[in-house]
């Protein structure tokens, strides 16, 4: 967005620190960190997919996704309110790559099932014609779907990661078989439960496979939060 400045502030940080006038600026604090901390731990856990998808952007948009997740809690006083008592659900539809959202990219229908029970999160899509339902970028000529299914406890600030993929699938006319990608984690868990999906481009060059234009055309969605119980 260009270059920004900003002006150096006289208040002393012991006066912020401890005079009353400033309680609201302590408690927005303290909140923003809280959601930098757990933005963080959500980058952590689906980090191995950024490098294909994620735009430069992508750290502050989803923590600012997180204050909206804390600020919905409506149990914890000002100041005290997390992302356990918050609406993790808030998160739901968030996209890691603004250049390339999911829903701009597959025209697949497909569906989603969460078994807490069992610890399954689980996508599939019905076959289709890739080059009728995927918008890919030119010079494409293979794809792949990724599926990454978590389990994340933001207060212990650890996670249960299981991840699945297709095999390279040639971008044509040929209908597809049916996708189904089943990731486990914890069973029984009562901690909130992420399943995120993306679709990677590749073009084929001498038997060797290239990622297209850096993953730019990548997609990456959060597509189901389960909040927990």
């Amino acid at each position: 967005d260009g270059f920004m400045a900003r002006e150096k502030t006289s208040i002393d940080a012991q006066r912020i620190a401890n005079d009353p006038a400033f309680q609201r600026t302590r408690e927005n604090g303290a909140e923003f960190g809280r959601a930098g901390k757990a933005s963080k731990l959500v980058r952590n856990v689906f980090r191995p997919y950024f490098k294909n998808s994620a735009d430069s952007r992508m750290s502050s948009r989803l923590t600012k996704a997180m204050v909206k997740v804390i600020q919905a809690d409506t149990v914890s006083i000002r100041g005290m309110r997390n992302v356990i008592d918050g609406e993790a659900e808030l998160l739901q539809g968030f996209e890691f790559n603004n250049r390339s959202t999911l829903n701009a990219t597959l025209f697949a229908p497909f569906e989603i099932t969460v078994d807490r029970v069992a610890g399954e999160l689980t996508f599939s899509i019905e076959s289709f014609v890739p080059q009728t339902m995927l918008a890919a970028p030119g010079g494409t000529t293979h794809f792949k779907v990724v599926s990454i299914g978590a389990e994340i406890n933001f207060e212990s600030e650890t996670f249960d990661v299981a991840t699945s993929e297709t095999a390279m699938l040639p971008y044509d006319n040929t209908p597809t078989v049916l996708i189904t990608q089943t990731n486990a984690v914890t069973a029984a868990s009562t901690k909130p439960l992420f399943l995120v999906i993306g679709i990677e481009f590749y073009q084929e060059i001498n038997n060797d496979m290239y990622p297209l234009k850096n993953g730019i055309s990548n997609p990456l969605s959060l597509i189901k939060v389960d909040g927990g119980v």
